[in-house]
C-alpha cells in the first residue's frame, strides 16, 4: 500500500498542509524545527492510533486550537480509500472511512499501515522496559486490530486493582476480598491474551531482526531476543508460537493469589504484562548496556526494519517512515540503509540537509516548512 495525499489541519506546527507523495522514496529536507517528523508523525499515528514521541493526543494539536484533523487517502489492493481522524482533547478520536463515521476509533486500525523508526528508538536499546514494551504493543495492534481492546481493557482492570490495593491501607478489608477476586479474574482474562500475543510475536520477530542486523552491520555478530516475564524463573512463559492463553491465564491467577498479602501491603499489582520485558543481547550480553552507539542505533532499526517485514510478509507492505536515519550512520551503514529503503513500496524519509543522503538513493526530494512542502526535485 501506499499514501498517495497526506493533509493537515492544525497538527503540530502545520496550520495547513497539503502533500502529494510518490511511489518509492521520498524525502523532506529542511532545518531543525520546520516540521518534517510532523509529517511522519501525522502517517504514524493514522496507522497506530498513537505518536511514537509523545503519550497525550493533546500535544499534537496546534497551540491555540481546538482540535487537530488528519487525512490521508491511501492505495490500497488497487483500491483508493480515504481515513480522516480527528483529534480534540477531552472528546477522544473520531474517524471517518470514505466519508462514513466508524463506531470505534480502533476500526480506523488497518487503513494506513506504517513503520516508523526515529532517533528516539535508541531507547528500545537503552531505555527502560516500557518502551520495549510499547514497540511490541503497537507492532501487535498493527497485526491484530483487536489486541488493542485487550491492552485498553488490562490497563483499566490494572488501574482499578491498583486504586483498590491502595485503599486498603496494609490490610485488605473482608468486604473488599471479594471484590478485589472479581478484579483479579478480568486481570488474568486481559492479561493471559496480552502475553499470547505477545511471545506469538517475539517468536515471529526474533529471525527477521537477527536477518535486519547482520544486513545493516554486514556482521555475523550473535542477536538475540527473548521475553522476560515478571512470573520470575518458577513460572517462566514458554516462548512457543502459539501459547494457549488458559495456561497463561492459570499462572497469573496462581500468582495473583500467592502475592495478594505484598500487593495489599505495598498497594499495588507486582505480576502481569505490565511489569514484562523484551531482552536484546549482541554477542551473548545485554545488549542495554554493552552495545556501543553504533551497534544500538543499528540494532534499533533492526527491530523497526524487521517489523516492517513481518507485516509485508503478512499483508500489504506498510509504507516505511524514517527520520534522520542517516545522521548517526557511517558510510557502509547509509548504503545498506539506502538498499533497504530503496526496495520499499513506499519510504519517506527526513534529512537536515541533502548531504547526508546517499549518491545511490533515487528519490524525490520535498522541502519542508512551517506549513507547506514543496517540491525540490529528485536526488541520486
Amino acid at each position: 500500500m501506499r499514501v498517495e495525499r497526506l493533509e493537515l489541519t492544525d497538527f503540530r506546527n502545520h496550520d495547513a498542509l497539503a502533500v502529494d507523495l510518490p511511489a518509492g522514496v521520498s524525502v523532506l529536507v529542511g532545518p531543525n524545527g520546520v516540521g518534517k517528523t510532523n509529517v511522519l508523525e501525522a502517517i504514524g499515528y493514522l496507522a497506530t492510533l498513537g505518536s511514537h514521541r509523545v503519550g497525550q493526543d493533546a500535544s499534537l494539536v496546534r497551540d491555540g486550537a481546538d482540535a487537530a484533523l488528519l487525512r490521508a487517502r491511501a492505495l490500497r489492493e488497487g483500491r483508493r480509500v480515504q481515513v480522516d481522524v480527528e483529534l480534540r482533547p477531552g472528546s477522544g478520536v473520531r474517524g471517518r472511512v470514505n466519508g462514513a463515521a466508524v463506531p470505534r476509533s480502533r476500526d480506523l486500525l488497518g487503513v494506513v499501515r506504517a513503520t516508523v523508526f526515529a532517533p528516539e528508538d535508541l531507547g528500545l536499546i537503552r531505555g527502560d522496559p516500557e518502551e520495549r514494551r510499547r514497540f511490541l504493543d503497537s507492532l501487535a495492534t498493527q497485526r491484530l486490530p483487536r489486541y488493542l481492546g485487550s491492552r485498553q481493557d488490562y490497563e483499566r482492570v490494572l488501574r482499578q486493582r491498583n486504586t483498590l490495593l491502595r485503599s486498603a491501607a496494609g490490610r485488605l478489608p473482608a468486604s473488599a476480598l471479594t471484590t478485589l477476586d472479581v478484579w483479579d479474574e478480568k486481570l488474568v482474562a486481559a492479561g493471559a491474551e496480552i502475553w499470547a500475543e505477545r511471545l506469538r510475536l517475539v517468536a515471529v520477530l526474533t529471525p527477521l531482526v537477527v536477518r535486519a542486523y547482520r544486513r545493516l552491520a554486514a556482521r555475523d555478530d550473535l542477536v538475540a531476543a527473548s521475553y522476560v516475564s515478571s512470573l520470575g524463573e518458577q513460572g517462566d512463559l514458554d516462548p512457543h508460537p502459539d501459547p494457549d492463553p488458559a495456561k497463561l491465564g492459570q499462572l497469573l491467577r496462581e500468582r495473583l493469589l500467592s502475592d495478594r498479602t505484598r500487593e495489599v501491603e505495598r498497594g499495588i499489582t507486582l505480576t502481569g504484562p505490565h511489569r514484562d520485558d523484551l531482552a536484546l543481547s549482541l554477542r551473548g550480553l545485554p545488549a542495554r548496556t554493552h552495545a556501543s552507539h553504533g551497534e544500538a542505533w543499528s540494532l534499533a532499526l533492526a527491530l523497526r526494519l524487521a517489523a516492517h517485514w513481518l507485516l509485508a510478509d503478512e499483508g500489504e507492505q506498510p509504507v516505511l517512515l524514517l527520520d534522520d536515519v542517516f545522521a548517526e550512520l557511517d558510510r557502509g551503514r547509509r548504503r545498506r540503509v539506502a538498499e533497504v529503503t530503496s526496495a520499499a513500496e513506499q519510504a519517506v524519509v527526513t534529512a537536515s540537509v541533502a548531504e547526508e543522503l546517499p549518491p545511490g538513493l533515487q528519490a524525490a526530494v520535498f522541502h519542508v516548512e512551517p506549513g507547506a512542502i514543496r517540491s525540490g526535485g529528485r536526488h541520486g
